[in-house]
């Protein structure tokens, strides 16, 4: 681990708001689609559930707060300056299946903890702009394989194709919408315009182990790899287990697993690529039938755009010549391709001085995962810092933070947001 300067003195932190904010997520935890897995996931009863709580403690801290027409929660005060942008800070309420307790969610609390601040200090320090709190309700994408769902409709994702998206049941997010009280024809009402916004600042663990390993509790994340998100379906054919000679066989699933292989090699084969294949399903799915229909998904990420694009050219080469080779027939619909966004140097450095004061010193980090940053890029500066988690695990039960890194970045979000405001 490296060691602080010895002459160190860290900023004091709020220990109140530290425990409060573990509690909230641990609230916010209980509300699961499974009592025995963590799962939440958009247009659902534990979404209204999850966003009226949140709602509730956005009202404690002085919010006014509302849903949007996509599901997202917004709470907003004005500041003496009504018509100015405003400062966001935000990220996500949804959670992938059989999740952790503090991705997305941490990062929602804590803004709610760092805005109430922010307005008891108010008489002291007026907010000279708006200040907003934003809680997305897709970011993960679990239900719907589009991730950024809640932030793209705020920044103005509209296509009539991506309400026709369909969950695994055959629902699609307009019916779903429908079905949860919203109006999918005004999901146009959620969009944000540029200029409504001055800078986006998002907490969020780091999900891997570098600050770990360097013995600090926060990061400054410079940038955030660019991923595609996509379903591959592959079409064979059914046939009877124990009639069809194997060199006839057009299967499915023996050619999703030669696909899933090929996929990796070429993830392996680049300096700054990873791949996963997260879920798969085939069909008729009996023992004793030959997998006529399968399908899997298709995660891709990079920091480099080139390299990202030329490997899912590749992978789609390489379905492709199996596609042959074994007779099936391989469809690739991709739901999201995101481009490396980076964060403003102006607010990389007001999170530096925030990691400074908390910790003694900064850490740039490059995000391998996406986050609604990305899509409030489209609108204002952004930036991010990252909290440290126990063995750098994420997406899994075994997630986990301490209260003290949960106290340090609410200090840092707070530091941070006082910079921005007082740079105007």
């Amino acid at each position: 681990m490296s060691a602080l300067p010895a002459s160190f003195s860290p900023v004091s932190f709020d220990r109140d708001a530290a425990t409060r904010i573990m509690r909230r997520c641990r609230e916010l935890r209980a509300i699961s689609a499974s009592p025995g897995a963590y799962t939440r996931l958009y247009l659902t009863d534990e979404h209204r559930r999850a966003a009226d709580l949140i709602s509730h403690w956005m009202r404690q801290a002085g919010l006014a707060a509302r849903m949007d027409a996509a599901g997202n929660v917004i709470g907003r005060i004005d500041g003496t300056d009504a018509t100015a942008p405003a400062l966001v800070l935000a990220s996500h309420l949804d959670t992938v299946r059989d999740a952790g307790t503090y991705d997305g969610q941490l990062g929602v609390v804590t803004a709610i903890e760092a805005a109430a601040a922010l307005i008891r200090r108010a008489d002291k320090e007026p907010l000279p702009f708006p200040l907003e709190v934003q809680a997305y309700a897709d970011e993960e994408g679990t239900r719907f394989h589009t991730m950024l769902l809640g932030s793209g409709f705020v920044t103005g994702l509209e296509d009539a194709s991506v309400l026709a998206k369909a969950d695994s049941e055959g629902v699609t997010i307009s019916e779903a919408m429908k079905g949860f009280g919203l109006t999918p024809e005004r999901i146009g009402d959620a969009r944000r315009q540029a200029g409504d916004f001055r800078a986006y600042i998002e907490v969020h663990i780091e999900q891997g182990p570098v600050l770990e390993a360097e013995g600090l509790p926060l990061g400054t994340v410079t940038a955030i790899a660019g991923q595609i998100r996509a379903v591959v379906r592959v079409r064979g054919m059914a046939g009877h287990a124990g009639t069809v000679p194997m060199a006839m066989r057009r299967d499915a699933l023996a050619a999703s697993a030669e696909a899933i292989l090929a996929i990796e090699a070429v993830a392996k084969a680049g300096a700054d690529l990873v791949a996963t294949v997260g879920e798969i399903q085939a069909g008729p799915g009996a023992s004793n039938v030959i997998a006529g229909e399968t399908r899997f998904t298709l995660d891709l990420r990079s920091g480099n755009g080139l390299a990202k694009a030329a490997a899912f050219e590749e992978i789609e080469r390489r379905l492709r010549e199996i596609g042959t080779a074994r007779r099936v027939v391989f469809e690739i619909e991709v739901g999201s391709n995101t481009g490396a966004t980076a964060c403003d140097p102006g607010l990389i450095e007001c999170i530096d001085e925030a990691c400074e004061a908390v910790q003694g010193r900064s850490l740039h980090l490059l995000s391998g995962a996406g986050h609604d940053a990305i899509a409030l890029a489209g609108l204002c500066p952004i930036g991010m810092i990252f909290v440290r988690c126990e063995g750098g695990i994420s997406h899994n039960p075994a997630e986990n933070i301490t209260e003290a890194d949960a106290g340090a970045a609410f200090a840092a979000l707070l530091h941070a947001a006082q910079t921005v405001i007082r740079r105007g």
